[in-house]
């Protein structure tokens, strides 16, 4: 009689048994097969670049754009890098030339050379936010701060963020980051600075209303003098008319008369100067 029996001969809980584990030898295989399968492929989204990283051979010198790519499954693991422009918030702490602890707030838009994201990966990594951008903007707001009193960081903005944006964009482009705009939201001194510089744009204020009170009496005075001079010169112009002739004083008394006849008061009646009683 031979050793194996019969898959049909077999006892009801042997069968089965053996029906059970072929399901599950099934499964798993299955399970298998779709992991790979789903791990074969990739798919990089808009505005973003792909990246392999190989377990033997390294990052591959090639990148992916949008849409759907194959790798090989469990020996590459793919990463995504945005490469649209990107807004970076940070905040530095520098001395002035005058020695005034100075805190700006910078907010930095950038972008990533699309075809340099391996080489950045594979130089730097994907945390090149607090690798490169973060220390070159404390090295540089420390390095142009240093350069002016901070005065100037406020009467001088501009320029200060301009010198700022083009020692920082020759940093980072070393790394494959192009710095696109930079804003300086913000200078934050100490209180006692705050305080001098209220007391320095009040005195300004007060000694600008002085000068412009001096000039207001100044002319006011030159206004008095010439009126004073005008009605001298009047006074002088009368008196040496009145030598030549004495009649000039009718004549002007002549000038300002308004044209009504002047009235006088008689014996219990108003008499006009012709003598009609009212």
């Amino acid at each position: 009689m031979p050793s194996d029996k019969k898959f049909s001969d077999m006892p009801p809980s042997m069968k089965d048994s053996k029906y059970i584990l072929k399901i599950l030898k099934t499964a798993v295989i299955g399970v298998i097969i779709f992991m790979l399968l789903w791990g074969s492929f990739f798919v990089v989204g808009p505005g973003e670049k792909g990246v392999i990283f190989n377990s033997f051979t390294g990052i591959r010198d090639k990148t992916f754009d949008e849409g759907l790519h194959f790798k090989l499954p469990l020996f590459e693991t793919h990463y995504r890098f945005e490469v649209r422009t990107r807004i970076f918030r940070d905040q530095a702490s520098a001395a002035s030339k005058d020695l005034q602890v100075v805190s700006t707030e910078i907010a930095l838009n950038y972008h990533i050379e699309k075809d340099k994201v391996n080489t950045l990966f594979k130089n730097i990594g994907s945390n090149y936010e607090e690798r490169i951008i973060d220390p070159s903007i404390q090295e540089v707001v420390k390095a142009i701060t240093a350069k002016h009193i901070a005065e100037e960081l406020i009467t001088k903005r501009e320029v200060i963020k301009e010198e700022i944006k083009v020692n920082l964009r020759e940093r980072l482009v070393k790394s494959y980051i192009i710095l696109d705009d930079l804003s300086l939201t913000d200078f934050d001194f100490s209180e006692e600075f705050n305080r001098a510089i209220e007391s320095k744009v009040t005195a300004e204020q007060l000694a600008l209303k002085a000068q412009r009170d001096l000039e207001r009496i100044k002319t006011e005075a030159l206004q008095n003098i010439e009126k004073a001079k005008g009605e001298s010169e009047a006074i002088r112009i009368i008196n040496e008319q009145l030598l030549k002739s004495p009649q000039y004083i009718n004549y002007l008394t002549i000038q300002k008369w308004d044209g009504k006849m002047p009235l006088a008061l008689g014996s219990g009646s108003l008499l006009s100067i012709t003598g009609e009683q009212k």
